[in-house]
């Protein structure tokens, strides 16, 4: 389950017939030049091989640029697992879209679509914007190395106002279940988040050698009465991750029955439940993740709260009444500074539409 906020990642871009692309960001003070055609990491600019590799994926299905200039800035918390990663990179595919138009289809390209009386381009079709997600997966995969799955590029593409996903990544279906009437508040540890240092492959790893042991293509079709009755066959670690990802499944289902069922209070217990396995079994939170969702839980105005984003470090998300809102914030921030030492200026995100 996932959800797109009201923070984003703005390209202010233009053509140019060089075949030279230039970057800079708001962000880091390194500006990165290189030739459309040459696509090489560069150590001194670690954050513009979101881009390029995006860029590479689109070469290989037959996209054809010649190069432009992009001013990149944004305001989601980088280091926080709020997928600003994903949101780059899909702000890329767009931008390039936009100024050497094209359209994908599951193999490549097809006809690229019209520009409208005033120049516009008519918003990518709900059916194309899978395939956009694909292929910003691919990138970070294949050219930045962390092997991620499709979760954040469909968050930041398919996201509607006030709706949470629901994504089933057997068939690639989208469902979106209504929350109106609280409040979402990310607040972040200050641990910065980074999934390049190799943690997060390595969970994937330990859920896919547990998935062969079992059986199965993947975690999402074992059961967890047969993961306890085949517990003897895994490794520990094995154990752990396959636990956490089976009875996740087992929470997404019913956090969207609580949903539909307009029950938040219940949805956001089995927030809880999640981050304490995410804690106790995939092992990918913090003390700091753990201190926050333990003070979120001590307010009267939260209703769940967990880690987001793949862990080690990051940010929580809480599910808090509205009209409590503020007040919560103002307990955060003053009972973290308080045990830590450390300022927290907790973030107050609206569900809204996604990109494209």
């Amino acid at each position: 389950m996932s959800l797109a906020v009201d923070k984003y990642i703005h390209i202010a871009s233009s053509p140019r017939s060089d075949g030279k692309i230039e970057l800079v960001s708001g962000s880091f003070p390194e500006r990165e030049t290189f030739w459309a055609n040459e696509l090489k990491k560069n150590p001194d600019a670690p954050w513009a091989n979101y881009v390029k590799g995006v860029l590479e994926q689109l070469l290989k299905r037959g996209v054809n640029f010649k190069g432009f200039n992009a001013a990149i800035t944004g305001d989601i918390p980088m280091g926080a697992g709020m997928s600003s990663s994903a949101a780059l990179e899909v702000a890329t595919a767009l931008t390039v879209r936009r100024l050497y138009p094209f359209s994908l289809s599951e193999t490549g390209t097809t006809l690229p679509p019209s520009r409208d009386a005033r120049g516009e381009l008519p918003p990518v079709p709900q059916d194309e914007k899978l395939h956009f997600a694909k292929l910003c997966q691919a990138a970070e995969n294949q050219f930045v190395g962390v092997q991620s799955g499709l979760l954040d590029q469909i968050s930041s593409l398919f996201g509607k106002a006030w709706h949470v996903m629901s994504i089933d990544f057997q068939s690639l279906k989208v469902e979106r279940t209504p929350m109106i009437g609280e409040a979402i508040i990310v607040c972040n540890s200050g641990v910065k988040h980074e999934l390049v240092g190799g943690e997060y492959n390595e969970l994937r790893q330990d859920c896919e050698s547990a998935a062969q042991k079992l059986g199965a293509k993947s975690l999402r079709s074992v059961e967890f009465m047969s993961l306890e009755a085949n517990k003897a066959r895994l490794t520990t670690r094995e154990y752990e991750c396959a636990r956490h990802v089976v009875s996740e499944i087992q929470r997404v289902v019913a956090g969207e029955r609580a949903l539909r069922d307009d029950d938040h209070r219940q949805f956001g217990q089995y927030m809880f439940r999640s981050h304490e396995s995410s804690r106790d079994f995939l092992k990918n939170s913090t003390a700091e993740l753990d201190l926050l969702v333990e003070l979120a839980r001590a307010h009267s105005g939260c209703l769940g709260a967990r880690l987001t984003g793949g862990g080690f470090g990051g940010a929580t998300i809480n599910l808090v009444a509205y009209h409590q809102a503020e007040g919560f914030m103002q307990h955060m921030s003053d009972a973290y500074e308080d045990k830590t030492g450390h300022k927290l200026q907790p973030i107050l995100c609206q569900i809204v539409d996604g990109a494209g």
